[in-house]
């Protein structure tokens, strides 16, 4: 039975079709946003669910470009040490572009805060909800920019204590994401990684149990 609160199906339509084409970017072309609009994704991220209400997001915007060189060297000093530890498939992932630091017209880092230890409503024994939170706003942020036409780009290579000093942060604080945002010239058909033949996705039939996880084979 159709639910009395469902939303018209032209609503409907446009929500599973941005879920659809949201992208993870990584090519931006250095065009500036219009006024207003990094303010609308924030302000999105902000009315994501948290647990407890805790609202454990830390959006800090980085507009110095020595800074942006510096957090750029960062993200390429992981990138090497990853693509030395991927052994045989080095080489590929050495092709990939994982970051558009110097092409976005946003850079944003989302980080925990610090003293997360006093909320403890939803925490108790789930610490790690307060992730799970966060990750629930820049989701929010990447459909509101693709909705946009906006793309956007989440760059977790990177070594966190480096960054959280980089960026002054207390100490029991977390960065978590490194996030371009900006124009793009065209959204991936596909997401990046398969376009470049670097995974393929699997079916919801591949995630989905019942009851019991399944004994293997």
């Amino acid at each position: 039975m159709k639910s009395l609160h469902s939303y018209k199906d032209s609503e409907k339509q446009a929500i599973y079709k941005v879920i659809k084409e949201r992208r993870d970017m990584r090519h931006f072309n250095n065009q500036p946003l219009e006024q207003g609009l990094l303010t609308r994704l924030l302000t999105v991220a902000n009315q994501a669910p948290s647990v407890g209400l805790m609202q454990p997001w830390r959006f800090i915007r980085i507009t110095d470009n020595k800074l942006k060189t510096s957090i750029k060297t960062l993200v390429e000093t992981e990138r090497n040490i990853t693509a030395d530890l991927l052994n045989q498939r080095k080489s590929d992932f050495l092709k990939l572009k994982v970051e558009g630091i110097s092409e976005c017209a946003e850079l944003i880092i989302v980080a925990l805060p610090e003293g997360r230890e006093k909320h403890v409503f939803g925490r108790r024994t789930m610490p790690d909800m307060d992730l799970a939170s966060v990750s629930c706003a820049i989701q929010n942020m990447w459909l509101a920019a693709r909705a946009e036409g906006i793309g956007l780009g989440w760059v977790s290579l990177f070594d966190p204590i480096k960054l959280a000093a980089l960026l002054n942060m207390p100490t029991d604080s977390r960065p978590i994401a490194i996030l371009c945002i900006g124009h793009v010239e065209k959204f991936y058909e596909k997401p990046m990684l398969i376009e470049q033949n670097w995974a393929q996705a699997a079916e919801i039939e591949t995630f989905l149990f019942e009851n019991t996880w399944p004994e293997k084979p």
